[in-house]
């Protein structure tokens, strides 16, 4: 991020992102669960279609006032609208449930926090965002803690990673989650972040329903039952509203590049939660990982 940037944002909200920094990842962590438990039980574009018009409720309501005060730019600015809510709620909300059928919580944590590199350089290219060398060592340092986890620790097995469906279908979703995090900055809205988070979700509904239908018609009707019923909260409280909205505020306070290093501990919250809640196993890797990915954001966050 340019010092420019930095130097205008009060000292108060520079403080609150950084703390965010390590929150949000937790909360997005909340997803990678819901994805695995929501196979059998929800349609995935049905899920992340009500997961966002819950969280367009909550948080239209928190920014009533100022979306009332500026309804006029809504015209202005809503193609950005719809084009950030296809990249952010429904790739990166639906496919991720696709992939969860046949991934694990770890794996999408992991693939999500290959994300840093793609934006971080695309930052540094296209919004001239500038990285010096200790950020860049950040970010090679993290970059080797998660390959170390993806690999367990088996370096000369690099060159023969697979990845299954469940993983191509996120791993698509992590490439628009970089175009939505690089937009977010690049355009300009006359919005707040709340306010603003709540347009992008309409419009990532405009984009959803067309999609649940087609899914609900050729693919996977979906049933009401309290359980889904509860994934849709959960997905829409903890790593919708919750997650975004932090997400928007420190892209605002610290920059593109620097946030996208918070997707760098999904690995280490996922893995635990995926260890408390699915039951799935933690290895020695996952903490020698810890060991360079925790450093490496202290790094690669440093003004």
């Amino acid at each position: 991020m340019s010092s420019v940037a930095t130097a205008a944002t009060p000292a108060g909200e520079l403080r609150l992102a950084y703390v965010l920094l390590f929150v949000a990842p937790a909360l997005w962590s909340v997803n990678y669960l819901v994805a695995r438990w929501a196979p059998g039980v929800i349609a995935p574009h049905a899920l992340a279609l009500f997961r966002w018009c819950l969280a367009a409720l909550l948080l239209g309501f928190v920014a009533r006032h100022e979306l009332l005060a500026k309804r006029a730019s809504i015209r202005r600015e809503w193609l950005q609208f719809v084009v950030l809510g296809a990249l952010g709620m429904w790739v990166c909300g639906a496919f991720v449930y696709i992939g969860g059928r046949s991934t694990t919580a770890v794996n999408i944590g992991l693939l999500y926090a290959a994300a840093p590199v793609v934006i971080a350089a695309a930052s540094a290219i296209f919004l001239h965002e500038r990285l010096g060398a200790l950020q860049w060592s950040g970010v090679t340092l993290a970059l080797a803690g998660v390959l170390h986890i993806l690999i367990q620790g088996q370096w000369q097995a690099l060159a023969q990673v697979r990845i299954n469906p469940g993983d191509a279908w996120v791993a698509t979703a992590v490439a628009c989650w970089a175009a939505y995090s690089l937009l977010l900055r690049a355009w300009p809205s006359a919005f707040g972040p709340v306010a603003r988070l709540t347009l992008i979700a309409v419009g990532g509904i405009v984009v959803l329903i067309p999609f649940t239908v087609w899914e609900a018609i050729a693919w996977w009707p979906s049933t009401l039952s309290w359980k889904s019923a509860g994934l849709v909260v959960a997905a829409a409280l903890i790593p919708g509203a919750g997650a975004y909205a932090a997400y928007s505020f420190m892209q605002r306070a610290l920059g593109a590049s620097r946030v996208a290093m918070v997707l760098y501990l999904g690995p280490l919250y996922s893995a635990a939660l995926a260890w408390v809640v699915l039951g799935e196993s933690i290895e020695w890797f996952h903490g020698v990982g810890a060991l360079l990915i925790l450093p490496g954001i202290w790094l690669s966050t440093r003004q």
